[in-house]
């Protein structure tokens, strides 16, 4: 469902079932309402990624803020729903975009489909309801993204518990050398493993600085949260 935004004209709320999904201003590209999507973009300049595959589209607002930012850049979305991809067509001025590209499809499909390094990020956003679909997130899913990436992201949306936050971490610390979080208590995490050190500090200032400040825990911090976390595994199929 598609609603304007009472305090700002050009504005547009993607609601999908009881969750806000997407926020796009017609007017302006670069605009990120969403926080945790600012702190993702905050990490990609960071990295210097300018080629990134992002896994759940919605309205696209992200891949359209860096493409609208980079258009020399590469974006790349996949989203399963096609019905999704058109209300972003119909009522959130979703078009062709010089760098970007939209894909009705599963993410992890894809990725298995794509060359080892052929990204510098990939960022997973995808949701059923208010839970990651867990195939995205196992140790052979993550694994794989590591092949395809060196950086990865993933937004999470958690509680006080953190459970889903430790769940992300436990299946990142696998497939990468260095996992660490951007995000608060509740609400949005956004969970990184990457190969390569970036600049931390650098990060959780800008972090910090942001509308809505998000504090950084660094690699040793998420190490000392998973306390015995077990990661997902795909389940044995039947021989």
């Amino acid at each position: 469902m598609a609603e304007r935004d009472p305090e700002r004209p050009s504005g547009r709320l993607l609601r999908h079932g009881d969750m806000d999904a997407s926020y796009v201003d017609l007017a302006d590209p670069a605009h990120l309402e969403f926080d945790y999507m600012r702190w993702m973009r905050i990490i990609l300049r960071a990295a210097r990624a300018r080629r990134v595959l992002h896994v759940g589209g919605g309205a696209c607002a992200l891949p359209r803020a860096l493409a609208a930012e980079d258009p020399d850049g590469r974006q790349e979305v996949c989203e399963v729903d096609p019905e999704v991809l058109a209300l972003a067509r119909e009522h959130f001025g979703l078009r062709r975009t010089p760098g970007m590209r939209v894909r009705v499809a599963e993410g992890r499909g894809f990725v298995a489909g794509q060359a080892r390094g052929s990204w510098d990020a990939i960022a997973i956003d995808a949701f059923i309801a208010a839970t990651i679909p867990r195939r995205l997130i196992t140790v052979q899913a993550l694994t794989d993204v590591a092949r395809v990436a060196p950086l990865a992201l993933v937004n999470v949306l958690d509680d006080r518990s953190a459970r889903e936050v430790r769940t992300v971490t436990a299946g990142l610390a696998v497939a990468y050398p260095r996992v660490w979080a951007l995000g608060g208590r509740t609400g949005n995490t956004v969970v990184v493993g990457s190969v390569a050190p970036l600049a931390l500090d650098r990060i959780a200032a800008a972090a910090a600085g942001d509308p809505s400040p998000a504090r950084l825990m660094p690699p040793e911090a998420m190490i000392r949260a998973l306390a015995g976390t077990l990661p997902l595994r795909d389940e044995a199929q039947p021989g």
